[in-house]
């Protein structure tokens, strides 16, 4: 039990200490871009490309109250369905 809840408190502290995303080149806001949204704020965005070595990127953004975008969520996968 005492190791349990050592590896739980571990694992949440990795999570914590991960910061934000980071963009990615290909990623709506890399390189300092700055982009204004039409939508209303907190209206979620999704954005998908091909990254590195063939893996889709997804990402999602929040439009904040002044217009811009917010990377919030960011994860890979293949960029193929297996049949």
């Amino acid at each position: 039990m005492k190791y349990a809840l050592i590896g739980v408190l571990f694992a949440l502290s990795a999570c914590a200490s991960a910061g934000d995303p980071q963009p990615l080149p290909g990623s709506l806001t890399y390189g300092g871009k700055v982009l204004h949204s039409p939508y209303r704020p907190g209206t979620v965005v999704k954005n998908t490309f091909l990254g590195d070595f063939g893996y889709r990127v997804f990402e999602t953004y929040v439009v904040q109250p002044d217009g811009t975008l917010k990377l919030t969520s960011q994860s890979t996968g293949p960029d193929f369905l297996w049949q």
